[in-house]
């Protein structure tokens, strides 16, 4: 059985995550083994918190179901605010494939990351550097001496990490990046019809970087 403590901050936790309500059977679910009484117990003790002026949200009852969201008496202020957000970053397959390479193969140069997807990426990164997810890292030491790329400070702001020695898994890197940037993209390893298969990017820490010479530390936010 889970403390006081834990299961009131699962039951909080679940309600922030969820896009839509969540009915007290699913939180019940979801809390398998646990008291359906102490459940609903810890659920009202939440929205009792929430209810004290000093706090901008609250847990509404919606639809069969509970919601965190803002007070009624502070939309004006949060209405204007939304207005002057930037609008959502929205990323396509390619570009999602290539952000994922640079992340984990940083600092990179185009003709590596087109070796790595099979395709010419030239496109693509310019994307990316308008969007300021990726910023240039000085030139790599070898003939021609191409630019060399990693990600930025808006990549850690948008994916929600400290620094890029938190990057997840594949998989899980492709999830933050819909739920992040709005992305409609396969995942990072799926086929692509016109090319082939793609070939997923190596872990950071399986590349070198002893012949690259950076204007900047790689790790360091732009």
């Amino acid at each position: 059985m889970l403390s006081d403590d834990t299961l009131k901050a699962l039951v909080e936790a679940i309600i922030y995550v969820s896009p839509e309500p969540v009915s007290l059977d699913a939180l019940c679910r979801s809390l398998d083994g646990e008291a359906h009484e102490r459940i609903r117990a810890k659920l009202y003790e939440l929205m009792n918190d929430y209810a004290w002026p000093h706090h901008g949200i609250h847990i509404r009852e919606v639809a069969g179901g509970y919601q965190l969201s803002s007070k009624p008496e502070h939309h004006e202020v949060l209405r204007q605010f939304v207005k002057s957000l930037k609008p959502p970053l929205r990323l396509s397959k390619p570009a999602l494939e290539t952000l994922a390479v640079i992340a984990y193969r940083q600092p990179v140069t185009v003709p590596e990351i087109n070796e790595i997807r099979g395709v010419d990426c030239g496109g693509v990164i310019h994307t990316l550097l308008e969007k300021k997810l990726i910023v240039s890292a000085g030139r790599k030491n070898v003939v021609g001496r191409p630019i060399l790329y990693r990600t930025s400070r808006e990549f850690l702001v948008h994916f929600g990490l400290r620094d890029v020695n938190e990057l997840p898994s594949l998989k899980e890197f492709e999830e933050l990046a819909r739920q992040a940037l709005g992305s409609e993209a396969l995942a990072v390893g799926d086929a692509n019809p016109q090319h082939g298969e793609s070939q997923p990017p190596l872990p950071q820490e399986e590349h070198s970087a002893a012949t690259t010479e950076s204007t900047d530390d790689p790790q360091r936010s732009s």
